[in-house]
C-alpha cells in the first residue's frame, strides 16, 4: 500500500465530513416531514346526567377547566381560562383569582382587577335527548 499523502488524507476526511452531514441532514429532514402534530383538543364534554346537578350547585371540572352552575334559569358555564394569558384561575371566596399575573374576577366572572380586561368567557350548554348535559367549548 503506497503512503497515503497530505493531499489524500484531508481529501478523504473532507468527503467523509461531508456525506456524514449530508446522512444527518436527510434524517432531520425525515423527522421534519414524519412529525405528527398534537391532536386537536377535545371541544365538547359529555357532563353526564342533568340530574347529578342539583340547583344551587357550582360544580367546578377540572378536565375543561370550566365551572357550571345551576342557576333557577337553568344551566350555564364559565371557562376558567384566564383572559389575560391563558392561565387557568382558581377559586376565591369573592370570585376567582389568576395565579399567574394576579387578575382577579367575581364569582359571575368579571375582572375586578388587571390585567386581565376581559371577563371569563361563558360556554355553551346543551340539554341532550338523553338527559345528559353536553358543554361546548366553541
Amino acid at each position: 500500500m503506497p503512503d497515503l499523502t497530505r493531499r489524500d488524507f484531508l481529501k478523504i476526511t473532507t468527503t467523509a465530513l461531508l456525506a456524514a452531514s449530508g446522512l444527518l441532514g436527510l434524517g432531520g429532514l425525515l423527522r421534519f416531514l414524519a412529525y405528527e402534530g398534537v391532536p386537536d383538543a377535545r371541544m365538547e364534554f359529555d357532563l353526564g346526567p342533568a340530574s347529578a346537578y342539583p340547583p344551587g350547585s357550582r360544580t367546578l371540572l377540572v378536565q375543561v377547566p370550566a365551572l357550571l352552575l345551576h342557576t333557577g334559569q337553568g344551566f350555564s358555564a364559565l371557562s376558567l381560562v384566564c383572559t389575560h394569558l391563558g392561565c387557568t384561575v382558581e377559586q376565591a371566596p369573592d370570585g376567582f383569582d389568576c395565579p399567574c399575573h394576579g387578575s382577579h374576577y367575581d364569582r359571575a366572572g368579571a375582572v375586578l382587577r388587571g390585567p386581565a380586561q376581559k371577563p371569563l368567557r361563558a360556554l355553551r350548554i346543551e340539554n341532550a335527548p338523553d338527559g345528559h348535559l353536553i358543554l361546548h367549548l366553541d
